[in-house]
């Protein structure tokens, strides 16, 4: 792959810098990868292009408070973003600090409500993994900050930026596709007799990390994902009688897909951990739809979209949302890809 074909010019004035309200009101682009037909529709019309039986899979995670910060013995203040809690590890995280080069190994971090944390390790991308004395999730309930992506420059209330369904803490970005979905929009889609089921894949911040070189060569960072035993079993019977599996988002497809078996011949359940780099080449197993965001050049994420709806409709698609002037990035328009 070239990641020069990943790239594409957007006027920064389509960067959504709210969302839209009400939700579902947002504009989607549907587009049939089989006949490469773009239609501009809203959100609202969604139910127009479900049918009875099919999956429709969305991620539950809930965004955390996870910024926060902190003073080094020195009385310098720093920046602290806790990306993930570290399994089987009591207190220890994973962090992205900010001036990084103030906290070294050994370094003891004081917040203001009298949590500590020791700087135990720096690992080789800058990130640094911190043992805390105390209960951090309390800590982030009481004053902890929304994280918001670097592109959003405006305020926004942190209600908006998490799905109507949230319920796992854990994620430090929204699952971004979910966010046009209102409570009555999902009735409707029920209504249908469309099967909603939920996986779990808690968001880091690599998800805004662009790629600077040979895409074959990208890490991507770890990701806590859960299947649950009812949502494995949907799946997996609605693929067997031929029904679709539609994905709300790249972090269900990530999750479906990792979770796939093919010893299994299908999806299994369980927890653990991804760093799952769909691009083009890569062959799904599960998903036959996909509803997703417009995403940012050279990353992961468009190279997902690329490798689902192939690279010439991707950009078709992407240069006609720009001039369509749809909005773009976390609090964007949507597409849905057939």
């Amino acid at each position: 792959m070239n990641l020069e074909d990943f790239d594409y010019h957007l006027p920064p004035e389509l960067i959504a810098q709210s969302g839209a309200e009400p939700r579902d009101t947002s504009r989607l682009m549907v587009i049939d990868r089989h006949t490469g037909q773009i239609a501009h529709r809203i959100f609202r019309d969604l139910p127009q292009y479900l049918r009875a039986g099919d999956v429709l899979v969305l991620n539950q995670s809930k965004v955390i408070p996870a910024r926060t910060f902190a003073t080094n013995p020195h009385g310098t203040v720093i920046e602290v973003l806790l990306v993930r809690e570290i399994p089987s590890s009591e207190g220890l995280w994973e962090a992205l600090l900010k001036p990084a080069k103030r906290a070294k190994v050994g370094s003891r971090l004081t917040f203001p409500d009298g949590l500590f944390a020791t700087v135990e390790a720096i690992e080789a991308d800058g990130t640094r993994l911190l043992r805390f004395s105390g209960n951090v999730w309390e800590h982030l309930e009481n004053i902890g900050k929304m994280p918001l992506p670097p592109y959003i420059q405006a305020s926004v209330d942190p209600a908006r930026y998490q799905t109507v369904y949230a319920k796992t803490p854990g994620s430090v970005a929204a699952p971004t596709a979910g966010l046009h979905f209102t409570p009555e929009l999902l009735d409707r889609v029920r209504g249908l007799g469309v099967d909603i089921q939920y996986v779990t894949l808690h968001v880091g911040p690599g998800t805004f990390k662009p790629v600077h070189d040979d895409p074959d060569r990208h890490v991507m960072h770890l990701e806590p994902y859960e299947v649950s035993p009812q949502t494995a079993e949907a799946v997996n019977r609605a693929r067997a009688e031929g029904r679709r599996v539609i994905a709300v988002g790249t972090t269900v497809v990530r999750t479906l897909e990792t979770a796939y078996s093919a010893e299994l011949g299908g999806v299994r359940a369980g927890s653990g951990e991804t760093q799952l780099f769909i691009r083009p080449g890569f062959r799904f197993n599960v998903i036959d739809a996909l509803i997703t965001n417009f995403h940012l050049p050279k990353s992961t994420l468009l190279m997902l979209v690329s490798a689902f709806m192939g690279h010439e409709l991707m950009k078709q698609a992407y240069q006609t949302a720009v001039a369509e002037r749809y909005r773009f990035y976390s609090l964007g328009d949507a597409m849905l890809i057939l």
